[in-house]
């Protein structure tokens, strides 16, 4: 026996609603094959669920209504698979791109919980070993800006000559250096060879507290004086680690060494 779908019974099946099918009907896409004569109520077929299934998956790749009007019309069995065949190549290739997109995403989620985890390890004041850590300095920034963030690898390797790309690599870290009053933006070396530019962090303690940007310079105070008073250290140079904390925000980590 043939199976007759209500508007809402076959908006159900094909996960839309009823005014988009009404829609279709509207604009003569889909329209319901069967029709009561006594209630005007119109009814749909198991054939009209397939067309409408068929419309709901070309939408999927971003054709208009009308193309797929012009499509569904076509009358040449040969041109239908050619068109379906052209339409699964890409969905494929939709598939690939949001499954690039995804590993992408999985990605930036995990370094995003680890800046986290790393966050809520420490709060007020504390002391960290560092090991020993090999900076390079920029020539030209001094502090972080949303511009200079987003491509913040970028510009030290734009510092290199070309012979000396294949020698470098970094962390995905960025900070701020200050000696004698000069600050410079930095990037942290994994891989490197001597050049004007690199320090040398020692490795040992660090006298650390998380701070924003509004209260950056008065933490920065507060913790040489007491890097001084409670550790007898002489700080030379203080480090701000540059903390994530929003897609387009960050606050930073001060560190300054107090090993004599």
């Amino acid at each position: 026996m043939k199976k007759y779908f209500s508007v809402g019974e076959a908006a159900k099946v094909v996960h839309t609603t009823s005014e988009t099918l009404r829609h279709y009907d509207r604009i003569g896409l889909v329209k319901p094959s069967k029709k009561d004569e006594w209630t005007n109520y119109r009814y749909y077929t198991e054939q009209d669920i397939v067309r409408l299934n068929t419309v709901r998956a070309l939408q999927l790749m971003d054709l208009s209504l009308q193309e797929i009007k012009r499509v569904l019309e076509y009358d040449d069995l040969e041109k239908i698979v050619d068109f379906l065949a052209m339409a699964e190549r890409k969905a494929d290739e939709k598939i690939a791109a949001l499954q690039y997109s995804k590993s992408k995403i999985k990605l930036a989620r995990a370094d995003y919980e680890s800046k986290l985890r790393a966050r809520q390890e420490f709060s007020g004041t504390f002391l960290k070993d560092y090991p020993e850590r090999v900076i390079l300095l920029s020539d030209t920034l001094e502090k972080p800006t949303l511009d200079n963030l987003w491509n913040y690898l970028g510009h030290f390797y734009d510092k290199l000559t070309p012979d000396l790309k294949d020698k470098f690599s970094f962390e995905d870290l960025a900070g701020i250096y200050t000696e004698n009053g000069i600050t410079r933006l930095f990037a942290v070396c994994t891989n490197f060879v001597h050049m004007e530019g690199l320090k040398v962090l020692p490795k040992g303690r660090y006298l650390c507290t998380s701070c924003t940007e509004e209260n950056r310079e008065r933490m920065l105070e507060q913790m040489v004086e007491t890097a001084r008073a409670e550790y007898g250290a002489e700080p030379e140079f203080t480090v701000q680690i540059i903390v994530v904390s929003g897609i387009l925000q960050w606050n930073y980590e001060v560190q300054v060494y107090v090993d004599k």
